[in-house]
């Protein structure tokens, strides 16, 4: 009971339980960039717009900020430079400055990589008419993508900390061919974005070692126990958040449900201190059973990580059509 009261503030990455300030539009292209489309405002203080580079009929996606309020876009903006390379995360093509026409103020721009698949969220609340989950041939492809992605985050001694649907966008891959009786997704490979709360092991350790400044950060959903119970942050994180997101992408319902009436504490509380984990749902593959309980193990050092699971059954080749498009997944 003392550590439930001794618990900081929870930094939300979730529309449910925070409000976010906005900066307002004032620009309408940068130095290499010219606006085509307005998306939406984001997370501190930044507006996200579709665009088309000069010169280039490629489109991108450019997240601005005014310089005042850019330091969390700039930070995010590092961060991801140093997964260049890796064709599992979402291509970063740089940063620039440009003067907004219409006060003269100094706005900073980051180019990302057009995800024209939208979000993996928004293709689980489609898929099957709302009813149901993706066929078990793309959550396989789509975990492995996700899995690459973090193995090569982790490798680099950082860790995700907010791996959920929205953060996972789907961009076209020209190279993959859809097979007969494949779903339309399957043309999409799963790309890792949105490095807002990232931090690198130095961090973590730092944070540590100053507990006045311990908090909870995240989306309470994909949190894991030792994140809200022991303020422990890192690569077993993410893994847990997976599994989180392998049931969503095979049930079309989130790993956890906030119950009505229930706290935002008190939902933590089940999780962290409760004892609670997600129920492997009913009518999957015993591969996929298997590999989400090893996503699940509530000690976080026996807990599986990426490269381990890279070599598990469940993500060995398949044969789509083998697969029946009407089976059942539920809890």
């Amino acid at each position: 009971m003392e550590e439930r009261r001794r618990r900081k503030a929870v930094k939300l990455m979730d529309k449910e339980f925070c409000v976010m300030s906005c900066c307002s539009r004032n620009i309408h292209g940068g130095k290499t960039w010219e606006e085509v489309k307005h998306i939406a405002h984001g997370a501190r203080n930044t507006t996200i717009s579709l665009a088309k580079q000069v010169g280039l009929p490629q489109l991108v996606v450019v997240k601005y900020a005014a310089i005042d309020d850019s330091d969390t876009l700039q930070r995010q903006s590092e961060v991801h430079a140093k997964f260049q390379g890796c064709p599992y995360i979402l291509r970063c093509y740089g940063d620039e400055y440009c003067t907004a026409k219409d006060n003269g103020r100094i706005i900073y721009n980051v180019l990302f990589e057009h995800a024209s698949g939208g979000n993996l969220a928004d293709l689980i609340k489609t898929s099957r008419g709302g009813a149901g989950g993706l066929p078990e041939s793309d959550v396989k492809s789509f975990t492995k993508s996700i899995l690459l992605g973090l193995d090569c985050i982790h490798n680099k001694g950082y860790a995700h900390l907010d791996i959920k649907p929205k953060n996972i966008l789907l961009v076209p891959d020209l190279s993959k061919k859809r097979k007969r009786g494949a779903s339309a997704s399957a043309a999409f490979d799963a790309k890792i974005a949105d490095f807002w709360i990232a931090k690198s092991s130095k961090q973590i350790l730092a944070e540590l070692r100053w507990e006045d400044r311990w908090c909870l950060e995240g989306t309470p959903r994909y949190m894991s126990p030792e994140a809200i119970a022991e303020h422990k942050k890192g690569p077993a994180c993410d893994i847990w958040a997976l599994g989180c997101v392998v049931v969503e992408m095979l049930c079309g319902q989130p790993a956890f449900s906030i119950k009505p009436g229930e706290s935002l504490e008190d939902f933590l509380d089940r999780i962290g201190f409760g004892g609670e984990s997600p129920r492997i749902p009913v009518g999957i593959s015993r591969e996929a059973q298997d590999f989400l309980k090893r996503c699940f193990v509530r000690n976080s050092k026996s807990r599986w990580n990426a490269s381990r699971l890279l070599s598990h059954p469940f993500l060995k080749d398949h044969i789509p059509d083998a697969e029946s498009p009407h089976k059942k997944v539920r809890y």
